[in-house]
């Protein structure tokens, strides 16, 4: 199964409806994925999660600012001059692709981008890589641009460019939150958005596309009073870690360390820095994802981004692909209200007690949700035997799944299809995400409801009717119990309050 889960997955999830292709009437295009019913609340649910981790309980500011950015903030970013990836295009067919992309598919070694392009041309020649669509010979790699520009106004006089992260509008807009928050030091700003990359070689179905949804936010504070007050909920997290020198000398185990001891060991240059990974080791357990499952690799030195002084990415294990990418955690320093500062003439420093004045430093988590409902699906993904079948299940955590009940009658007769209607009813006005369904047998309804992960469907019978009695079935275990129609609502709640589903009521055989 590990070696075609992809594509389980993405056969699913194109007939239940999670994701696609998108534009497929006229052929689909690369890099572009629309999100079915499933799709959009499965990814609302892991954002909705997202920010309950992040920004909720920490009580950081939220913005929404343009996606469309004039050249000049992009000048003062550095993107215009740094945002490239080295690209090869085909002498025979005359089509693109990502020369690093190339070589790691055809000798299994990962990041060779960071390896510069003479070693790129080098690996392209010594492994005889040719086009992977005609099989011609390609040209050298050159840097490319990878944002989309377009023209702002009717007139096509302003250069704009379509924003590839939503940080910069955080940056933009910090005086204005500054004074918000009543000029208090350290405080965060928090986006989630629409940002879009002009990939060379989309690959992967979600896993790289050109349009997608980032969740990013930026922390403020003094470099001289780097000390994060919320360290003690995650200092005693354990997390692995493969540190520089490790990454260097081409380490596959890493090093397992608290974060408290990473913090203290200099491995993690700061406290926010390690809060915010710990944190993300949280929040993807809470996605389902195994701690032993996940890692931060450190970027070393040339491949790390312009503004960046240390960067981690947190990588999750794929049966699909091996270790992939789901956030970054990098420490920006100064440089991107600095720069701004210098290009607009806008002062960005703040007043400490002592009458200095500094630019803010800033630590920023990074995640885009495409790859994070892609991780999530294939670890809540099983196949389970039934009667000599195969059925499909997607176990995801209860709050997760995009709908938490289904409701069906036994049968299409006899007042149990009103019935059925009067529970859903009942149950969208207690704010429960439910579906109901009464297409098949009950039998392909259940199998229906595994395969797109909702954890219970509640059967209205002929004991409800005579009795008031309603049949409970766990998508796991696929055990049944009962219980009373009037009990239900607050059984429900324990339910998704964490409680067993054993404590639904008495097994019904």
């Amino acid at each position: 199964m590990s070696e075609n889960i992809y594509e389980i997955i993405t056969e699913i999830s194109k007939r239940r409806g999670f994701f696609w292709s998108s534009f497929e009437i006229y052929g689909g295009m690369a890099g572009y994925v629309t999100y079915g019913d499933y799709g959009v609340k499965l990814k609302r649910n892991i954002e909705a999660l997202w920010r309950e981790y992040f920004v909720r309980k920490q009580g950081f500011f939220e913005i929404d600012d343009p996606i469309t950015n004039p050249s000049k903030i992009f000048e003062a970013s550095g993107h215009l001059s740094n945002f490239k990836e080295y690209a090869t295009i085909c002498n025979q067919c005359g089509r693109g692709f990502r020369a690093d992309h190339l070589i790691e598919e055809k000798i299994a070694q990962e990041h060779v981008e960071v390896l510069g392009v003479e070693a790129i041309k080098k690996l392209l020649v010594e492994n005889k890589i040719k086009c992977p669509t005609c099989g011609g010979e390609l040209k050298e790699p050159s840097l490319v641009l990878t944002m989309f520009q377009t023209q702002i106004g009717a007139t096509g006089n302003e250069i704009g460019y379509m924003r590839p992260e939503a940080a910069q509008g955080m940056f933009l807009n910090f005086k204005r939150c500054f004074q918000a928050n009543r000029e208090r030091i350290p405080f965060a700003i928090s986006q989630q958005g629409t940002v879009m990359r002009n990939e060379i070689s989309p690959r992967r179905g979600v896993h790289r596309v050109r349009e997608f949804t980032i969740m990013e936010l930026e922390l403020f504070y003094d470099p001289q009073n780097a000390v994060c007050r919320w360290l003690s909920d995650v200092e005693n997290e354990r997390i692995r870690v493969l540190t520089e020198e490790m990454v260097e000398n081409q380490l596959e185990e890493p090093l397992e360390i608290t974060v408290k001891e990473a913090i203290i060991k200099k491995v993690v240059l700061t406290e926010w820095q390690g809060y915010f990974m710990g944190l993300s080791k949280k929040f993807l357990c809470s996605l389902g994802i195994p701690s032993e499952k996940q890692r931060f690799r450190a970027h070393l030195p040339q491949e790390r981004s312009h503004y960046s002084s240390q960067t981690f990415d947190h990588e999750v294990f794929t049966k699909s692909w091996g270790w992939i990418e789901v956030s970054g955690h990098a420490n920006r320093t100064d440089y991107d209200l600095k720069s701004h500062m210098k290009a607009s003439g806008v002062d960005m420093t703040v007043l400490r007690p002592d009458k200095t004045r500094y630019i803010p430093h800033v630590i920023e988590p990074s995640y885009g949700i495409s790859r994070l409902v892609y991780v999530t699906m294939e670890y809540a993904y099983e196949q389970k035997e039934s009667n000599n079948e195969k059925r499909n299940i997607f176990r995801f955590p209860r709050d997760l799944a995009p709908y938490q009940i289904s409701v069906q009658p036994l049968v299409t007769k006899d007042g149990l299809p009103e019935l059925a209607i009067e529970l859903h009813d009942t149950l969208l006005k207690a704010g429960y995400r439910a579906i109901y369904d009464e297409g098949g047998s009950i039998g392909r309804r259940y199998a229906r409801q595994d395969e797109v992960g909702t954890p219970i469907a509640i059967t209205i019978d002929y004991e409800t009717k005579d009795k008031g009695l309603v049949t409970i079935r766990d998508r796991d275990t696929w055990k049944q119990v009962q219980t009373h129609i009037h009990d239900l609502l607050d059984k429900l709640k324990l339910y998704f309050n964490g409680e067993s589903f054993m404590d639904l009521g008495p097994i019904f055989e």
